[in-house]
């Protein structure tokens, strides 16, 4: 069974940076693939980031590329997202999220962490 912690967010102002972090245990696959969701209130849950199990492939959608980047260190089991230029529309819960096999668009997660909230003020 694999957990995910998010960790890493707050309150930050427009312009500035955060960086999240999602720390995994119990994780069991050889190949897998890691992707960042947020959730605003009343908005459904988005996709913000992705990632293989090497690190040499990654996906963003056009809302956070150039902005937002996703990393790994698989030494430390550890996803990060950093996030640069903030806006106030990037106010989330930002979840991890995690699965079997490889990095495809739309593809379907398994494990999902509880969330860390990110805000950010005008």
């Amino acid at each position: 069974q694999v957990q995910l912690v998010e960790s890493g967010g707050g309150l930050v102002q427009a312009g500035g940076s955060l960086r999240l972090s999602c720390a995994a245990s119990g994780r069991t696959w050889s190949t897998y693939a890691t992707g960042w969701f947020r959730q605003a209130p009343g908005k459904e849950r988005e996709f913000v980031a992705g990632i293989n199990w090497t690190g040499m492939y990654t996906i963003y959608p056009d809302a956070v590329k150039g902005r937002f980047t996703i990393s790994r260190d698989n030494a430390k089991n550890t996803v990060y997202l950093q996030m640069n230029g903030l806006k106030p529309e990037d106010t989330a819960v930002y979840y991890c999220a995690e699965g079997y096999g490889p990095l495809f668009r739309d593809r379907k997660y398994d494990y999902w962490g509880q969330g860390t909230q990110v805000t950010v003020s005008s």
